[in-house]
């Protein structure tokens, strides 16, 4: 950013006094630019030993499956952005039950938390960034065609925890060349 957000002038990259980080600010009013990660909030969403996958019809991934999920918006729970997702991405309604997996992706800035949720009704389509959604069972899920490593092991952990029956929180850091979402 090559310009203040709260005045306009010029910003130039500095140590502020007490911080430890390269950041811009302001050469006027010494207003600091912090960037911080995005949170990005989804729903693995269950229905009669199924998983609801919804096949991307945005960059990045275009085409891959995914899980319901996106950008968390200002004035809104984490919860309350993972049941508006998977309403804008698979025309569904769902039951938010616990937080189940959180991945800090630090390479990009982001933090991505999936709750476990129940498909209300059965009932679900294809909003404006899907091109299809559909239900899986474990041997159908599209394993080559997943959009995001945080899917890929969202989705393992839930078949693991499944055949036990314990569906504990999973905590990780992703690093590898794709963890990112749209």
């Amino acid at each position: 950013m090559s310009f203040c957000t709260t005045c306009g002038h010029k910003t130039i990259e500095k140590i502020p006094l007490g911080d430890q980080k390269i950041r811009k600010v302001c050469t006027h009013c010494a207003t600091i630019d912090y960037v911080n990660p995005k949170v990005i909030c989804g729903s693995l969403v269950l229905w009669d030993n199924k998983v609801l996958l919804c096949r991307r019809a945005i960059e990045p991934r275009y085409g891959l499956w995914t899980l319901p999920a996106g950008y968390m918006e200002l004035q809104e729970t984490m919860a309350q952005g993972a049941a508006r997702e998977t309403r804008e991405e698979a025309e569904a309604e769902v039951s938010i039950g616990e937080l189940y997996c959180m991945y800090d992706i630090p390479r990009i800035g982001q933090i991505y938390v999936l709750f476990k949720s129940t498909l209300i009704d059965g009932q679900f389509g294809a909003g404006d960034e899907t091109i299809e959604s559909r239900l899986f069972e474990e041997h159908e899920i599209p394993w080559g065609d997943l959009a995001f490593p945080s899917v890929e092991r969202t989705l393992r952990h839930y078949f693991a925890d499944q055949k036990t029956g314990s569906f504990p929180m999973h905590l990780e850091t992703l690093g590898s060349r794709l963890d990112h979402t749209g």
